[in-house]
């Protein structure tokens, strides 16, 4: 079992390089070698779920890896999961399955793409089990190639655009975090004993009382080096004003990576937040409290305005991301047990939905060739869906209102789990957190009437429902969106201890 983390983690990895040995003419040795990987990889994390430990705060001790990499400088090869992670490197493991299913679709280089996927896949595991600072930060700095590449060559017709925006921005957000991990290095000298990369010795409040020199003033280290995190994680998760990146690129992306991007790494940006900026900076981030849930309001509302003014679905749901990632911004501001719950179960379930969704317009977009709710000579894009499509059209409502926070859905235990743990530190920006409810209400139910509802326009009387494939690839998406929204706990009681470890660490330090 003491491995089990390093063939979760390096599987993906072997198993991109291994495709390079494939010749590029066998396609279906290719699709199918990555679903192989994709599946093997995921039966492993469901093994390291049914062992995982609930009643363990910490990192689970038979998931621990700890060897020296480079010694001189006291760096570690760690890995480690808990509460908190282990439900990222699930989801990850689940939605590159399905993931490489939905590939099959991919026309040209299938030998590069398939292997950049598989790429992705590790680098992404890598940011969710390191326990190392420099490790955590060399596969986050990974994690960036084989994104840029699959949205900069298998994109759409501005893919060229969009793939260098997401590259600036998000390296941007990168140098401001290996800024503050080089300051925490030296900074642990003088307060550890030692210099380390390791986050949990970092953890604990340690560099409250520090002064940093900086432009002639002595500033206070850790609200200093908490700000360069928060805008190095606020850009991925994005955060406004560091969005405008998101839509572009989920626009110009293929189907599969549009998913992975909504899916699991968005979830990066309030991971770093969870595992490094509150625990290391704990002062820091009561101090900024106030400031960080009225960002997350201002996500919620902003996003859900923007999603209205779309008439590209699959714009309108990149906007809703942002909106639905605002909830998960405010579960964490409030540093309450059912507000930080919350927000990781959203974590979860805005990974599940989103998926449904990106992945419904991919089977859309493969019948149409176009994403046009309303098309720029004021013409219906779709219409009448529901009749020529009625398979597609329940599994849309299942991810539509499960996107939307029905009751009975998974997105519903999520964001009620968020207003309830935000109304007692923060009531009113609880009660106008409810208006984006309403806005998200209006903007998905907006989309579906005018794409599904009346006669059926022309260009969709061609249209085929779901084949066998598509099919497949969605009911596990649909069966966990009704099954968690009925019955939570198989994810909330993995994570319900580790987030408490976490609340009870960080009210220590309330002012």
């Amino acid at each position: 079992m003491h491995g089990l983390l390093n063939y979760i983690l390096w599987l993906p990895i072997l198993g991109s390089l291994l495709i390079l040995l494939i010749p590029k003419e066998k396609v279906n040795a290719i699709r199918w070698f990555t679903v192989a990987v994709t599946t093997v990889t995921f039966i492993l994390c469901c093994i390291l779920y049914v062992n995982f430990d609930q009643a363990v705060p910490g990192i689970q001790p038979f998931t621990a890896v700890s060897m020296p990499w480079i010694k001189s400088f006291n760096i570690y090869y760690k890995l480690g999961i808990d509460g908190i992670s282990l439900p990222m490197v699930w989801i990850n493991g689940l939605l590159f399955l399905i993931c490489s299913f939905s590939s099959f679709d991919i026309k040209k280089m299938h030998k590069g793409y398939f292997s950049l996927l598989l790429m992705l896949q590790g680098s992404i595991f890598g940011v969710f089990m390191s326990l190392d600072f420099f490790l955590f930060y060399v596969f986050w700095e990974v994690m960036l190639l084989p994104m840029f590449f699959l949205i900069g060559i298998w994109g759409g017709d501005n893919r060229e655009y969009a793939a260098i925006k997401f590259f600036l921005y998000t390296f941007f957000g990168s140098v401001l975090m290996l800024l503050a991990i080089i300051a925490l290095y030296f900074a642990a000298e003088g307060r550890l004993g030692a210099e380390t990369f390791d986050m949990v010795k970092l953890m604990g409040g340690h560099f409250a009382d520090l002064k940093l020199s900086l432009f002639g003033m002595d500033l206070p280290f850790d609200k200093v080096f908490f700000a360069m995190l928060f805008v190095g994680f606020a850009i991925k998760v994005p955060i406004f004003p560091f969005h405008t990146w998101l839509p572009h690129a989920h626009v110009q992306a293929p189907t599969a990576v549009s998913v992975i991007l909504a899916g699991v790494l968005l979830k990066m940006g309030t991971y770093g937040f969870l595992r490094i900026s509150y625990p290391i900076f704990p002062q820091a981030g009561h101090y900024f409290g106030d400031f960080i849930a009225w960002l997350g309001l201002v996500n919620i509302i902003y996003g859900a305005l923007c999603a209205m003014a779309q008439t590209d679905v699959k714009k309108l749901i990149a906007y809703s991301s942002v909106s639905h990632m605002g909830f998960v911004m405010l579960g964490i501001a409030a540093m309450t047990t059912e507000g930080m719950n919350g927000a990781v179960l959203q974590m979860f379930n805005h990974g599940l939905s989103t998926a449904m969704m990106f992945l419904l317009i991919g089977i859309l977009y493969e019948r149409s060739h176009h994403r046009w709710i309303v098309t720029p000579e004021g013409k219906k894009g779709f219409g009448g869906l529901y009749a020529q499509m009625p398979k597609y059209s329940i599994i849309f409502i299942i991810g539509l209102f499960a996107s939307l926070g029905l009751p009975g859905l998974s997105g519903f235990i999520s964001e009620a789990l968020v207003f309830i743990g935000v109304f007692k530190p923060y009531p009113t920006i609880a009660l106008l957190g409810l208006i984006g409810l309403v806005l998200g209400a209006a903007y998905l139910l907006w989309m579906f009437k005018r794409m599904f509802f009346g006669e059926i326009i022309d260009s969709c009387k061609e249209y085929a429902d779901v084949n066998k494939r598509e099919m497949f690839y969605m009911a596990p998406l649909c069966f966990l969106v009704i099954f968690l929204g009925i019955y939570p706990l198989p994810i909330l009681d993995v994570m319900k201890t580790s987030v408490g470890k976490l609340v009870i660490d960080l009210a220590k330090f309330a002012p």
